[in-house]
């Protein structure tokens, strides 16, 4: 109070606005900066999996286009034709049909090339294929398997069960029968005929020079003593084999004339 002697404080002087727009702005600064820090907080690990797609997607990426430069690349160009299983049929030739194929990519070699290439080959029953980088093809061959010769009255024919055609000689090759029916390899009776002379084991295979069948249920067989066999139909015909190896056995066929074999369980000889 005046006259006391007691200091009295005098109030603040009031800021310039210049200097409050300086805090003001340095007040919105540090908000700013408190916010990234903790956008980046909350953001990390989602950054995280970002980067770590990213690095995955970009392998996948490389890895592919290296794949692909690789693979059609002149380096897995096909070179080599290696042919395995062909017996009748001639390598070279098998080689040869694939001449047009050389210098194809391996990957865009196509099974339709492959079938196109081999069709020419009837002797051909089925075949696989397989690539081995940088340039081979394998292809494995099973041919056809003859199960006789059919006379068509302007020649032999040699046939396989299916009556495919794969030789036409002047004379019956040896081991292989004669196979007489009504209808051609077109019929029931060869099916069921081809079907009993696959069936024989080797030994009695050896011996057979004739096979005719009026139906599918009368097949009959002709040895080379000239001993016949009544074989029936296909049905059975492991059973019927095996029971007329035994009887072969038991009763040589040169001392016997025929073999009935059309009932296995009761099989007799004549």
């Amino acid at each position: 109070m005046p006259g006391t002697g007691e200091a009295v404080n005098a109030p603040a002087a009031p800021k310039s606005a210049r200097a409050a727009k300086r805090e003001l702005a340095a007040a919105s600064r540090e908000r700013r900066r408190y916010e990234r820090q903790e956008v980046r907080r909350f953001t990390k690990r989602s950054r995280r999996r970002r980067i770590v797609w990213s690095v995955v997607l970009g392998s996948v990426v490389a890895l592919v286009l290296v794949v692909a430069v690789g693979a059609y690349s002149p380096l897995m160009a096909l070179r080599e034709v290696r042919v395995e299983g062909a017996s009748r049929i001639p390598v070279a030739d098998v080689q040869a049909a694939f001449d047009d194929t050389l210098g194809t990519p391996l990957p865009l070699i196509a099974s339709a090339d492959v079938l196109a290439a081999l069709s020419a080959f009837p002797l051909i029953e089925t075949y696989s294929t397989e690539t081995i980088p940088p340039g081979t093809l394998v292809v494995r061959i099973v041919e056809r398997v003859p199960v006789g010769v059919v006379d068509t009255g302007s020649g032999l024919e040699l046939v396989d069960a299916a009556g495919v055609v794969i030789d036409r000689p002047a004379e019956r090759p040896e081991g292989q029968p004669l196979i007489v029916t009504d209808d051609g390899v077109a019929g029931e009776g060869f099916r069921a005929a081809a079907a009993v002379i696959r069936s024989l084991p080797a030994e009695v295979r050896g011996q057979l020079v004739g096979a005719s069948a009026e139906t599918a249920d009368d097949v009959r067989l002709e040895l080379s003593t000239g001993a016949t066999v009544v074989w029936g139909s296909a049905e059975e015909s492991a059973a019927k084999a095996a029971v007329l190896a035994r009887l072969m056995v038991a009763a040589p066929p040169d001392t016997v004339g025929e073999y009935d074999v059309s009932s296995p369980a009761s099989a007799v000889t004549r």
